[in-house]
């Protein structure tokens, strides 16, 4: 049996590499945009390692728990990386 490997008729351009065909385009982040995502990402972070405490999860509470302040690390190396005004 002969198999063709082919290139995807669709060719992902920009930050969002493993996008899937048809998938919405992920534009170029503003500096602002993307350290309140980081912040918003912490936060959900440490509300699935509440979630999880309440659950008697705790394994996984420890996990969550301790990805949210990488969260909040990210967004100030960015803050630090990239100058803007500071917030109001």
């Amino acid at each position: 049996m002969f198999i063709a490997i082919a290139r995807p008729a669709v060719e992902p351009l920009g930050p969002d590499a493993v996008a899937v065909p048809g998938s919405p385009a992920i534009h170029d982040l503003t500096p602002r945009a993307l350290h309140a995502r980081l912040l918003e990402n912490a936060a959900q972070r440490r509300l699935r390692g509440m979630e999880r405490k309440r659950a008697d999860r705790l394994e996984d509470a420890e996990y969550w728990l301790h990805a949210a302040p990488v969260a909040v690390r990210k967004a100030c190396a960015l803050r630090e990386e990239r100058s803007f005004a500071p917030l109001p």
